[in-house]
């Protein structure tokens, strides 16, 4: 690379918002816990950057509710409750069944060979144990059978709530374990390339019930190192294209999602209020 690309990269990377994309990237595929501590002065070391992107960059992040920002405490990876994981299903249940009857409708059918390829590469994702992409992959069916609409708002809002629904999978589940299953997302996909719109409600709505209930199973983990997290960075061009090695100390925050989850109704006791899926 010569030395003008060098620099290219040097000042993309340095940009707020490729700053708020790769910590969005490190929170949606789990290596960052929610309730992890997003310590201003170790983000400036870790992208070789001043405290004004960092901030920028939080701010961004906090717009999308994916990070908090707390007076005099700093920032944090959010830590969705247990009423707002029912609130952002409520809301993708509503808007999946519309996805659903607008595709059956005519709305992207004859695209619907590539959620299949998709869906394929979510499978193998599974059995690599490629467990980030895994993760991305599964929340980019729903998202991308939103895009066959057409309908650009019901996409951003939809956008926002599977982001919003993996922070809480990152809370609410064990490392490595996907709640969102290939095999629904194939059972729904053969329901639309049949173009029967009853099947495919019905299967949409118990594929999103069970995810709810997958998610409060269990706690996540703790939160991760920083470093470990974005990889070791070298005059501001590593980890451009994933985790690199991880360097020694630790930089991690404490966890304050599981003094808010204590504070809730247990999941074991949501679990059995929920009605058996229909």
């Amino acid at each position: 690379m010569s030395d003008v690309d060098t620099e290219s990269v040097s000042v993309n990377s340095s940009k707020p918002e490729v700053i708020a994309e790769r910590i969005r990237a490190a929170i949606l595929e789990h290596r960052l816990a929610p309730g992890a501590k997003l310590t201003e002065a170790q983000l400036c070391e870790v992208f070789a950057v001043k405290r004004g992107p960092i901030r920028q960059a939080l701010a961004q992040l906090a717009t999308d509710r994916l990070v908090d920002l707390e007076p005099n405490r700093g920032a944090f990876v959010a830590s969705p409750s247990l009423q707002e994981v029912h609130e952002v299903f409520e809301m993708r249940r509503i808007i999946e069944l519309a996805v659903v009857e607008k595709i059956c409708n005519g709305h992207g059918m004859r695209r619907l060979k590539n959620i299949g390829g998709m869906i394929g590469r979510e499978r193998k994702a599974f059995e690599t144990r490629d467990f980030s992409s895994w993760i991305r992959l599964s929340g980019e069916f729903h998202t991308e059978l939103a895009q066959l609409t057409g309908n650009t708002v019901l996409c951003d809002c939809l956008n926002g709530l599977v982001a919003r629904s993996t922070l809480i999978s990152a809370l609410y589940e064990s490392l490595g374990r996907s709640p969102c299953s290939f095999e629904d997302h194939e059972a729904i996909l053969a329901a639309l390339d049949a173009g029967n719109a009853k099947e495919a409600a019905a299967l949409m709505s118990r594929h999103l019930q069970s995810v709810e209930l997958k998610m409060l199973e269990r706690p996540a983990r703790g939160a991760a190192d920083l470093h470990e997290v974005f990889g070791a960075l070298s005059g501001g061009m590593s980890g451009m294209s994933g985790i690199s090695g991880a360097s020694s100390g630790a930089m991690s925050g404490a966890p304050r999602g599981a003094a808010k989850t204590s504070r809730e109704e247990s999941p074991k006791a949501l679990s059995k209020r929920k009605s058996a899926p229909s």
